[in-house]
């Protein structure tokens, strides 16, 4: 890994993990003394962490964590809702034994993460598991595009993770999406995709909306 490359890695999780809070100034010069790199390192890794919606950079006072506000995060669930819940159904239409071992052991990983709570561990696992399963549907276009919002997506999730106001754990949704697969049941791991993002959704308003009052 280049140096760009884990300066990149440790300044996304930082945001993503909210060590970064939003709204937060990035000081060129502070990132590199903390990240041991120079200043152009620094700007190629703003301006792709920029492309990714994780900061803005504003006029006379540079780049920020960019402001997750519950209109931008709507907008990634409906995209999500539509696309997991498809791309669920036709993996469990088709899902051979060994898709099946393999999302069993992606899931596992996210069961250690929990239980070490874990919260990047378990945002890393579970783009595994989802990366997976849409490979597994053959839906590669599909992937493409959750994959420009991945960044944003991991963000929604640590937050959610950290609330003590959800209802029913990450890992137990995700359990009944592999188990709906396993049984290569397609409208019931269609349902379960649509279940566990409408009460993440529900969570991440609820969040969101106390936090722009």
């Amino acid at each position: 890994m280049t140096l760009r490359e884990l300066a990149l890695a440790k300044i996304r999780q930082a945001i993503i993990s909210g060590y970064f809070k939003a709204g937060d100034r990035l000081v060129e010069r502070n990132l590199c003394e903390e990240l041991g790199v120079s200043r152009t390192v620094v700007r190629e890794v703003i301006r792709y962490l920029e492309a990714e919606g994780l900061i803005e950079n504003l006029p006379k006072k540079g780049p920020i964590v960019a402001v997750l506000t519950w209109e931008v995060a709507e907008q990634i669930y409906d995209i999500r809702l539509l696309l997991e819940s498809e791309a669920a159904k036709d993996c469990a239409t088709v899902a051979t034994r060994d898709d099946k071992k393999n999302l069993h052991q992606k899931l596992l990983r996210i069961a250690k993460a929990s239980r070490d709570q874990d919260d990047i561990e378990r945002v890393e696992a579970s783009q595994d598991f989802y990366e997976a399963l849409f490979s597994i549907a053959k839906h590669h276009i599909a992937w493409e595009i959750v994959q420009r919002l991945n960044s944003r997506i991991s963000r929604l999730r640590a937050l959610t993770l950290r609330s003590p106001a959800r209802q029913v754990a990450g890992f137990e949704r995700m359990s009944r999406i592999y188990e709906a697969i396993e049984e290569n049941n397609a409208q019931q791991a269609k349902e379960a995709v649509i279940q566990h993002l409408t009460e993440a959704a529900s969570l991440a308003k609820s969040i969101l909306t106390t936090e722009e009052k």
